[in-house]
């Protein structure tokens, strides 16, 4: 039995995904891969009763990201509702289309945030990796953003073709005089799990980055702060699904689909309730997805008798139903699942040459 509504968590934060058009081809992206099936973007008015609905509901930050969000006429109106709606508000934008003027209006507008990804610090394995030019348009839309006052978050997806210049990384997020770098391993879903072979690195390739990120802080002096949030293939226990399932956390994504995850179209049979139709509170509160994986009633064994029940919640329920076609399962990358040894087979795989990456096209 699930507590009453008055007794449940309120959601902390929104991803509110506008789009998914994007002008890059990264083949790690995690949207969904049958994107021609969500073309119906929400209007401008819509996304705004969606934010009003947020705050009311508890949010405090909204997350506005894509696809490429700033490939979005109203992008600003949307920065000025959230900044009406005393949101907090940050912004992940691939920078190749934010140019100084952009980048002023959106100050202006009231974005608070901006979290800009770099796919490597080598110009050439950056634009390869994003199959277009846009590494020095990257670096001057960060030195333009820290010019004018905002605050910047650099977001590096780590995996095998970049992982060996993560000391590089550490430099350069000092060098642009960024505030916070997040060193995130690729997430093995969407795009990410039919490159999976391509893009996993090696055990050797882990343990050398931990070792450079470790002493690059030690000998650091300058302000920055660094999240580098290992591999899951490569730890011992599972990371809760954002915080749990359903606990702090939403997703709308450009269609209008309320989720728990922004992955969780990964998992066949899960009907996910329209924002058009129904407001955040009734979505959070009683709509059967979002209760489906809540909690630790729904749990199997290992998992229902683990003192761990609590904190990880089974792990994430996208990677399990990936790696195992049953999204009820405990996740493979606990060492107590009886599923286990397909991390094993994965890592395995991984110490092989890396077969030819395929890169995904989106259209804006």
């Amino acid at each position: 039995m699930m507590p009453p509504p008055t007794e449940l968590p309120r959601p902390r934060a929104l991803l509110a995904e506008i789009t998914y058009r994007c002008p890059l081809q990264c083949p790690y992206c995690s949207n969904p891969l049958e994107l021609a099936r969500y073309k119906s973007e929400l209007d401008t008015a819509t996304w705004v009763r969606v934010f009003e609905q947020a705050a009311e509901l508890g949010v405090a930050q909204l997350h506005l990201s894509g696809g490429e969000p700033l490939v979005r006429r109203d992008i600003l109106d949307l920065c000025r509702a959230a900044r009406d709606c005393e949101l907090y508000s940050n912004m992940s934008t691939g920078a190749t289309v934010a140019d100084q003027k952009m980048i002023e209006r959106l100050r202006e507008a009231g974005l608070d945030h901006l979290q800009v990804s770099l796919l490597d610090t080598d110009p050439e394995a950056n634009d390869w990796l994003a199959a277009a030019p846009s590494f020095e348009r990257k670096r001057a839309a960060v030195l333009t953003a820290k010019r004018i006052g905002f605050p910047v978050t650099l977001n590096v997806v780590l995996h095998r073709h970049n992982l060996e210049r993560i000391g590089e990384v550490i430099d350069t997020a000092f060098a642009w005089g960024v505030d916070r770098l997040e060193l995130a391993n690729t997430q093995y879903t969407g795009w990410a799990f039919r490159n999976r072979a391509a893009l996993m690195p090696t055990r050797a390739q882990v343990e050398r980055a931990q070792r450079v990120v470790d002493e690059k802080l030690a000998a650091s002096t300058g302000r920055l702060e660094v999240v580098h949030v290992l591999p899951d293939y490569f730890e011992e226990f599972p990371k809760a699904c954002l915080h749990g399932w359903g606990m702090v956390f939403m997703a709308v994504a450009p269609d209008g689909a309320a989720l728990p995850c922004q992955t969780a179209r990964e998992i066949p049979g899960l009907e996910f309730p329209n924002v058009r139709d129904s407001s955040l509170e009734e979505i959070w509160f009683t709509s059967d997805v979002f209760q489906r994986f809540r909690g630790t009633d729904w749990l199997p064994e290992p998992c229902r008798s683990c003192d761990r029940r609590e904190i990880d919640f089974g792990g994430c329920r996208c990677q399990a139903y990936l790696m195992t076609g049953d999204a009820n399962a405990t996740d493979p990358v606990c060492h107590l699942s009886p599923q286990h040894h397909l991390i094993a087979e994965a890592l395995a795989e991984a110490e092989k040459p890396a077969p030819p990456l395929a890169f995904r096209v989106m259209r804006t």
